[in-house]
């Protein structure tokens, strides 16, 4: 992540579970800083990190199965606090010498812990005798502890649900305490940081943005930067930043690839000269773009096809500029912790795709340029924090987030400029009528999608053959889980009517009411 190791870190194993990015989550919620990483890469980060404390995440594998991952040995020889989860508890109770295996009684979600003995983890939260909500995931069960651990809470199915050694400050944990289904998780995570590990609550975004402003001009110099602004928040509050930090070396170059939201580039580029005058070249390439595209119906091959084409419109404005003798050294964007999370993981399974339009692993060899992403360390909500910070008004910093392929990927099947424009009329009207009825800010993200399938309908006295237009609106907290927003459905048939009746091309709306678990590909 950055140059130099932050001072009180919580370094996260990860061991592969669903839900592990909660737990970074809930850390950073506490004020503490962590990173996350998978179990294969753990020793050279626990090496590189010097971390205060370290988290063992869970994870599908059984320890007593052959070849099943494990935690590097430093972590337990270190002296320092650690946590498992689950798998993680697992790992740990087997590492240090006691036993555990495959059961018949497995706990799959909710689940009630009764506290057998206090201990610094649950301090000011659960006693001895109380029955506690937690969620369960489990299919194994510890039979036996280490040497020198003792029980802290027992469940139904597992005996050893909750052990310690108070001494060594080493706690684990059958149930998952990241997830809301966890009542009091959070404050438990809180208590391990805070009152077995010790770690003040200094991660602030007024503290960030102080080190990233330092960071940026260490590692830019005197040399100049060009920021791939796309409108969001991310590479906006990323321009900002950069802006801050090194002023007029920083070029903002918006590519209008005629895959954004209605009157969108026009937008982005008055507020950023007119009102935070950021040196903004808007380039057109939307022909470009759509003639690559159309017909395309792989989502795949439709987001590599759109960061090919970032790259090479990025490298021709890089050439421009160097022959004006104002050569760029360094390529900037939004990179989100995420992303870098997601870029890396420990599967290789599907997540390794859902960010495959960003250059999260480099760029091509061929630009001569290095990457500045000020925000990689990083989830949403806290993006949003530090544009709070730099001072961007309220009503942009709440934007929904635009994923980079913009319409591209909310046009399933074959893209064409036709099609583009019917989608784009239909959101803008979406998300008017959203505002209109003051449901903005209680959605996280909200978009039409056209779907690859046309219907027969009646319209006056005719007969119609037109796109079926789909509504998504989900509430989230930062993007790694969400759940649909339950409208009431006047809205969304007044929504409809207009829709259908303004855009030519659509003669069907429905709505979308599918949730997100943790680890699901976005909607394509």
């Amino acid at each position: 992540m950055t140059d130099t190791p932050h001072p009180d870190t919580v370094l996260i194993v990860d061991f592969g579970s669903q839900v592990t990015q909660l737990i970074a989550r809930r850390i950073r919620e506490a004020g503490v800083y962590c990173e996350l990483v998978p179990f294969q890469s753990a020793e050279e980060a626990f090496r590189r990190m010097r971390p205060k404390a370290v988290i063992l995440s869970g994870g599908p594998a059984s320890t007593h199965e052959a070849g099943s991952p494990r935690a590097p040995q430093i972590v337990f020889e270190a002296g320092i606090p650690v946590l498992g989860i689950c798998y993680g508890q697992m790992t740990m109770c087997v590492q240090m010498g006691g036993e555990a295996k495959g059961s018949d009684h497995r706990e799959f979600g909710r689940a009630f812990v009764q506290v057998e003995k206090d201990c610094p983890l649950l301090d000011g939260l659960w006693t001895v005798g109380q029955r506690h909500q937690v969620w369960m995931s489990h299919g194994d069960r510890v039979i036996s502890l280490p040497p020198g651990f003792e029980v802290i809470g027992r469940s139904e199915g597992a005996p050893f649900a909750m052990f310690g050694n108070v001494a060594k400050k080493m706690y684990g944990v059958m149930f998952h305490p990241e997830v809301v289904h966890t009542p009091d998780g959070a404050k438990l995570l809180r208590n391990f940081v805070h009152k077995v590990a010790g770690i003040e609550s200094d991660w602030t975004m007024s503290a960030y943005r102080a080190s990233m402003v330092e960071q940026i001009r260490r590692q830019v110099g005197k040399g100049r930067v060009i920021c791939a602004l796309s409108g969001g928040v991310d590479s906006s509050v990323a321009a900002l930043l950069i802006h801050e930090a090194i002023g007029d070396q920083l070029t903002c170059i918006l590519v209008d690839h005629g895959l954004m939201r209605k009157d969108e580039a026009s937008n982005v580029v008055a507020m950023f000269r007119e009102h935070y005058n950021l040196p903004l070249i808007l380039v057109d390439a939307s022909d470009r773009f759509i003639s690559a595209l159309e017909g395309e119906s792989d989502p795949e091959k439709k987001r590599k096809t759109i960061g090919r084409l970032f790259i090479e419109v990025f490298e021709e404005e890089a050439e421009k500029l160097a022959k004006d003798g104002e050569r760029a050294d360094f390529l900037a964007q939004g990179t989100l912790y995420p992303d870098v999370i997601e870029s890396v993981s420990f599967s290789g399974g599907p997540s390794v795709t859902i960010k495959s339009h960003h250059n999260v692993g480099g760029l091509p060899e061929r630009m001569r340029m290095q990457l500045v992403e000020p925000l990689r360390e990083l989830f949403k909500d806290e993006v949003r924090a530090l544009g709070r910070e730099l001072g961007l008004p309220a009503s942009f910093i709440g934007r929904h987030p635009f994923p980079g392929p913009g319409l591209a990927i909310r046009c399933p099947g074959g893209v064409t400029r036709e099609k583009l424009d019917i989608l784009r009329e239909a959101d803008a009207i979406y998300l008017e009528e959203i505002r209109k009825a003051g449901l903005y800010d209680a959605i996280w993200q909200a978009f039409a999608v056209l779907l690859p399938v046309q219907t027969v309908g009646v319209m006056g006295d005719g007969r119609t053959y037109e796109y079926v237009c789909a509504l998504r609106a989900v509430t989230s907290v930062d993007g790694m889980t969400a759940d649909f927003y339950h409208y009431d459905m006047g809205f969304l048939g007044a929504t409809a009517t207009r829709i259908i009746n303004e855009v030519k091309g659509i003669n069907r709306v429905v709505y979308d009411v599918t949730s997100k678990p943790p680890g699901t590909i976005e909607w394509e």
